[in-house]
Formats: structure tokens, sequence, C-alpha cells
């Protein structure tokens, strides 16, 4: 069976300089969710990349159960980031690094 993992890439807007605390709490009660759900596989900030926030890498049933995740980001929601979604084929011993 192919493992295939969504990441989600969160990219700034003008606006995400404005973000306040209430927003950050919001997003990390939305990782908190998301990990209980057992839809998070690895999160994190993107440091010393101009332009990016961070990263989500979801484990989804589909890209569209993935993209409904991104979907209800509250940073996204409420304008502080947008998003680019991709597929993520791993690679590991189990499928000898895709060889």
């Amino acid at each position: 069976m192919e493992n295939l993992l969504y990441v989600m890439l969160l990219e700034k807007t003008k606006s995400y300089k404005k973000m306040n605390k209430g927003a950050v709490l919001r997003h990390v009660d939305n990782i908190k969710l998301l990990d209980n759900e057992g839809k998070l596989e690895l999160c994190g900030v993107l440091r010393k990349c101009p332009g990016f926030a961070g990263l989500v890498i979801l484990k989804a049933g589909s890209y569209e159960e993935a993209e409904e995740l991104c979907r209800r980001e509250p940073l996204v929601i409420e304008g502080y980031a947008t998003y680019k979604l991709m597929h993520l084929q791993v690679g590991n011993r189990d499928n000898n690094y895709l060889s």
C-alpha cells in the first residue's frame, strides 16, 4: 500500500505581523485537535525561511479530507496565512526508499 501524507505549507500574508496571542492560541488548539484526531504526523515553525510561517504534515484518507483540514486552520480563516497543500509520498525501509 502506498504511504501518502499531505503537507500544508503555511505562507504569511501581509497581516501576519498583526497576529495576536488569541490567534496563536486558536492555532495551537487546532494543532492539538488534529493530534487528538490522529490526523497530525508532524508540525513546526519554518525558521529563516522568508514568507513562510510553518508546515503541518497531515495524515488523511484523501486529498479532499486534507483540504478540509487545511480550511479549518485558524490562521487561514483569520487571514494571517494562506496555504499550499501537497502530497508527500513517503520513502522508508518498508518501500526501499522509493527505489
